[in-house]
């Protein structure tokens, strides 16, 4: 009996792999019939894009549905590259998903333009196709694109800040005053208060404004008192003197034109292994909340990081070693400081392109927008 039994499950599996194969054999398949083609603007259109209307639909693209030869969902991809581009390096306009048509904004086309080397003021010609895919089949792309024309705006954030910079041989810079030189920590409630902490090698410093001039220049005065040079004629105000190596916070206040340099203990501070910038701004969704984009580390002084992006409208955040343990964050955009190893408000961040400077050892931030 016990023979009998097994026989039978030995058959019946043998007919259930054998069903399966046939399924998958038979299985229907997935097969691109026609690809979409834009309809909409027509060819040749014009486009004069002006920051007052920036928030204002520019134009509604539409193209017909993709076929497939079976129901399936559809997602496209509204791409834009300069004239007679290949594609490889095109702006999405938008994305959705079995639906033929998108809303693009004045500010997107914009920006999507900037990005493409539009001369502000000035039309330039770009290319506009459709992309669709659908999961277990190849791509499909529209056979003709749309030609148009857009004379674009600057795009460039409203930024009223001055930075400034310093520059000696008891930075990283030397005495170049462009160079890589470390920019000034600017508080995110007084735009007149700056401050860096930071390693200093024994020597001399001054802090300038424009990388590259020497001019407007602030140096070291009688009893804690700010001296500035506005001009080459100026007389050379003196240097701030760094007598020994080491950490020190140096503070500026522009209101009071006042300054203290102080030693800075920094013996107990972890030096972190990875610190990244995540948010929405990294994708323009949620989904940047994903992962971090990894920051570069300063080889001289391991607490101080870079990084230059592009980032969409959204919010972000620093956090070291890849998880959420020890993160950094803010309430004010381009600059503020955080407690050290707190877990702060969302930095708010409009699009643009950016040189970010982050300082683990005080969670001051700094993001210089209109970068090219």
């Amino acid at each position: 009996m016990k023979n009998i039994s097994k026989i039978v499950i030995a058959f019946i599996s043998i007919l259930a792999v054998s069903c399966n194969a046939d399924d998958v054999d038979n299985r229907p398949v997935l097969e691109s019939v026609s690809a979409p083609e834009m309809t909409l603007p027509l060819t040749g259109k014009t486009f004069v894009l002006t920051e007052n209307n920036a928030n204002n639909e520019a134009d509604l693209f539409k193209w017909t549905a993709a076929e497939y030869s079976h129901d399936v969902v559809v997602s496209y991809t509204l791409l834009i590259d300069a004239k007679d581009g290949d594609f490889t390096n095109a702006q999405t306009l938008a994305s959705t998903s079995d639906i033929s048509q998108a809303s693009v904004s004045v500010k997107t086309l914009n920006q999507a333009a900037i990005e493409l080397g539009a001369v502000p003021g000035t039309a330039k010609l770009f290319d506009v196709k459709v992309k669709c895919n659908v999961a277990g089949s190849t791509a499909m792309e529209t056979e003709e694109t749309i030609t148009i024309s857009i004379t674009a705006y600057s795009g460039l954030l409203a930024y009223p800040f001055t930075d400034w910079y310093l520059v000696g041989d008891a930075t990283v810079a030397d005495w170049n005053n462009n160079n890589g030189n470390q920019p000034m920590f600017r508080s995110g409630s007084n735009a007149k208060l700056y401050k860096y902490t930071g390693y200093f090698k024994a020597g001399y410093f001054k802090v300038i404004s424009t990388l590259g001039s020497w001019t407007p220049m602030y140096g070291m005065g009688d009893g804690g008192s700010l001296v500035y040079r506005a001009t080459n004629a100026d007389a050379d105000p003196a240097s701030f003197n760094i007598p020994t190596a080491g950490y020190y916070t140096f503070s500026m206040n522009l209101q009071t034109l006042t300054y203290t340099l102080v030693p800075y203990n920094a013996s107990a501070a972890t030096t972190y292994t990875t610190i990244g910038f995540i948010g929405s701004s990294r994708t323009g969704t949620d989904a940047g909340w994903g992962e971090d984009t990894d920051m570069v580390q300063s080889t001289f002084d391991p607490h101080i990081w870079t990084l230059t992006i592009s980032l969409f409208d959204g919010k972000g955040k620093f956090r070291a070693n890849n998880a959420w343990d020890v993160n950094w964050g803010g309430d004010t955009a381009f600059s503020g400081y955080t407690a050290n190893g707190a877990s702060g408000g969302d930095i708010p961040v409009s699009k643009s392109k950016y040189k970010v400077y982050f300082n683990d050892l005080d969670g001051s931030y700094l993001m210089l927008p209109n970068q090219q």
